[in-house]
């Protein structure tokens, strides 16, 4: 089985754009109406901490993530969503014999999902590696789990 969520990469954009324009909307606006307000440095720098918030909130959030199990191996895959055509430093990947994988479990947090997979190193050591699934849909993750069950049942027998 072969699954991803590509067809979020247009939605995050459109949100840092609107990120983006939104900082600068209420920049603008706080300094037509800077002189009316008496505590105006405290308003800016807690303005500009909602927008940077907003920014590196959506930055940690927004991960491409590639499920394969076709063939031998098992292939999971995050990679951020900007920049990442040009700069691969956010890829996550790991690449695992069907054999070696042993257990998995989904952490469920209000705003961030995540994936954890259990494996078997080639030296016998138990191993855990986590990947964000937080834009992956409910129904892509209801497959992934079915094929790492069953995956898991196979090397079980």
């Amino acid at each position: 089985m072969r699954t991803n969520n590509e067809k979020v990469k247009n939605i995050i954009i459109s949100l840092y754009f609107i990120i983006i324009v939104l900082g600068i909307l209420i920049l603008t606006l706080f300094n037509v109406f800077s002189d009316i307000s008496k505590n105006s440095t405290v308003a800016f720098y807690v303005i500009v901490f909602v927008i940077v918030a907003l920014f590196v909130i959506t930055y940690r959030v927004s991960k491409f993530f590639e499920y394969d199990s076709d063939g031998i191996k098992v292939v999971f895959l995050n990679k951020g969503l900007l920049l990442k055509e040009h700069l691969n430093y956010r890829e996550h990947k790991i690449e695992l014999d069907k054999d070696q994988l042993t257990g998995f479990k989904f952490n469920d947090y209000f705003f961030y999902k995540t994936l954890v997979i259990y494996y078997t190193s080639r030296h016998d050591h138990k191993r855990n590696e986590t990947f964000n699934v937080t834009l992956v849909s409910r129904k892509k993750r209801k497959y992934i789990k079915q094929s790492i069950r069953k995956i898991i049942k196979q090397n079980q027998n």
